[in-house]
């Protein structure tokens, strides 16, 4: 069982483990924001409705939810996930839009990249520092100074960073020069890493795994809550079936499900599941329309001379005819594009 307290007092939260541990069950409390924490209670909890019913602001979570913290209950506001100190935030009225290339190839690449995005209207910089490739031959990131570049663009553009975070061991490198640790979608059920993204206080970008449901997916979401991390946002990112014409097919429905059962922002992936960039902008509005929070999408300042994922990145051009289309969708549905911050960074 687990309990849902209101209270930004810990010696609340003590106080009630310490009364329902006296009937003789074991508790694990942790704090999933400032005013709210959560207590899982383990053993005969046919006691606990009695120990709760004389407290206030605390309640007992559906028990028959496999992700109760996660869930959305009714009344509950959906949550809105801040990246970085930007001011942009996903999972408002309005859609953020989080572009870049796959991978940070050298300075040059990825600053220019990011001016280009912040001039198109972006609100935040994607790319690989670390990159997860199926093969071990091919380029694997620039890895640390990958890091220093992405900080760098930062500076000169003021767009909050999302990078990926592959292991355990990086977690903390990483999230010293990330806004946003993204978990992909490879690693979407590597538990160890959940936890760690869970302890640290960075937003989270989880992709959804290629083959997996929405349901495992909520699971994933809900063991980096329960570390005491609540700023998790969702990827729909395309998932693996017998179709070959494109390299994954887009789950819209998905996007409809994911905001139906959870509170957390959504947002789709068009590039990753479409593989080929005429088809990006086409997936980015179908996804909008679904009812997705934002889009992250893959862009380069020379697409064809990418890297990684030559053939799914958008050039500047190209996201720049894209921005106004998706306003257009969005407004259509009542979420237009989020109002960008002034410029906080230098000139190139």
């Amino acid at each position: 069982m687990i309990l849902h307290v209101e209270s930004d007092a810990d010696a609340d939260v003590l106080d009630l483990r310490e009364a329902i541990e006296r009937e003789g069950l074991r508790t694990r409390a942790v704090r999933t924001s400032r005013s709210e924490a959560v207590i899982r209670c383990i053993g005969d909890t046919s006691v606990i409705a009695e120990i709760v019913s004389t407290r206030t602001g605390v309640r007992v979570l559906d028990g028959d939810c496999p992700y109760p913290l996660v869930a959305a209950h009714p009344g509950q506001s959906r949550t809105a996930v801040r990246l970085g100190s930007s001011g942009v935030s996903v999972g408002g009225e309005s859609l953020a839009v989080i572009a870049g290339p796959c991978s940070v190839e050298n300075r040059r690449q990825i600053v220019d990249t990011a001016v280009g995005l912040r001039e198109a209207g972006a609100h935040a910089l994607r790319g690989g520092a670390y990159k997860p490739r199926t093969s071990p031959y091919p380029f694997q990131g620039l890895e640390e100074e990958g890091l220093e570049l992405l900080a760098e663009a930062r500076r000169v553009t003021g767009l909050p960073v999302v990078t990926e975070v592959m292991d355990t061991r990086l977690v903390g490198l990483v999230a010293e020069s990330a806004d946003v640790l993204q978990v992909g979608a490879r690693n979407m059920q590597n538990y160890p890493l959940l936890d760690e993204v869970g302890r640290v206080q960075r937003p989270v970008l989880l992709k959804r795994g290629p083959s997996a449901t929405v349901e495992e997916t909520l699971l994933a979401a809900e063991r980096i809550v329960l570390q005491g991390n609540a700023d998790v946002v969702l990827c729909e990112r395309g998932i693996r079936t017998y179709e070959t014409a494109t390299r994954n097919t887009l789950d819209v429905s998905a996007i409809a499900v994911l905001r139906e059962r959870s509170h957390l922002p959504v947002v789709v992936d068009p590039s990753h599941a479409a593989g080929r960039r005429s088809l990006v902008p086409t997936l980015a509005l179908a996804g909008v329309a679904a009812g997705a929070d934002g889009v992250i999408v893959e862009v380069h300042v020379s697409p064809d001379d990418a890297i990684t994922d030559a053939n799914q990145a958008l050039s500047l051009d190209d996201f720049a005819a894209l921005m106004p289309r998706i306003d257009r969708v969005g407004r259509a549905v009542g979420r237009p594009l989020l109002t960008r911050a002034p410029c906080v960074g230098g000139a190139a």
